[in-house]
C-alpha cells in the first residue's frame, strides 16, 4: 500500500512538472514580452483588426510590436503606439500601412522604408500611412454594383425591342398608305401595254 501511494505522488510529480514546462514555452513564444526598442506612432483612418501585441514588420520580417491604440478625441483618428528594434533606423519619410497575413489572418503594421537621409528620432510620427481595408466593405461594394448593374441592362434591352416594334408599325402603315393608292386608282382608265 505505501508503494503505490508513493508512485502515485511521483506520478503526480511528473504531470505537474511537464504542464509547467509547456506553460513557460507558451509565454517565452507567445510574443507578448516587454516591448524593446524606440517608440513612434502612427495615425490611421481605420485600424480594424490591430492591437496590442500585433507584429511590426518590413519586407515580412518583424522588427518591433504594436505598443498600444487610442483614439484623438480632436481628430477622431486612430492613433497606433508601436515600438521598432534600436539596430532598425527608419528614414523620415517611410510609410506604415495595416495590412492582413492571409484571407482570414491577423492584421500587422507593415514599414516600408524611405529614401530620405533623415531618420526618424524616437517618439516621432510616420505621417504616410494606409489603415485597414475591410473585407466585409469590399464584398459589399462589389455585391452593391452587381446588381445595379442587371437592371440598367435589362432596360437597355427593353428599349432595343420597342424601337424595332415603332420601325416595323411604320413599315405597315406605309403599306396600308400603297394599298390604298392602288385601290384608288382602279377609277381610271387601264393602260395599254406597250407595242
Amino acid at each position: 500500500m505505501p508503494r503505490r501511494s508513493i508512485a502515485e505522488v511521483l506520478t503526480g510529480a511528473v504531470v505537474l512538472l511537464v504542464a509547467a514546462g509547456f506553460l513557460a514555452y507558451a509565454v517565452a513564444h507567445s510574443g507578448r514580452s516587454t516591448a524593446s526598442g524606440y517608440p513612434l506612432h502612427a495615425q490611421f483612418d481605420h485600424i480594424d483588426g490591430l492591437g496590442p501585441g500585433s507584429d511590426v514588420r518590413i519586407a515580412g520580417v518583424k522588427v518591433g510590436s504594436v505598443t498600444g491604440t487610442h483614439l484623438d478625441p480632436k481628430t477622431y483618428f486612430a492613433i497606433v503606439d508601436l515600438t521598432v528594434r534600436d539596430d532598425v533606423k527608419l528614414p523620415k519619410d517611410s510609410s506604415a500601412e495595416i495590412t492582413s497575413e492571409s484571407l482570414l489572418g491577423g492584421k500587422f503594421l507593415a514599414l516600408v522604408p524611405g529614401g530620405d537621409e533623415t531618420m526618424l528620432k524616437p517618439g516621432q510620427a510616420i505621417t504616410i500611412t494606409q489603415g485597414s481595408i475591410s473585407l466585409e466593405q469590399l464584398l459589399g461594394k462589389f455585391i452593391f454594383s452587381v446588381t445595379s448593374l442587371k437592371p440598367n441592362a435589362s432596360g437597355g434591352d427593353a428599349g432595343g425591342s420597342g424601337t424595332g416594334g415603332a420601325g416595323s408599325g411604320g413599315a405597315g402603315n406605309g403599306g396600308a398608305a400603297s394599298g390604298g393608292a392602288g385601290s384608288g386608282g382602279t377609277g381610271l382608265p387601264p393602260l395599254s401595254p406597250a407595242k
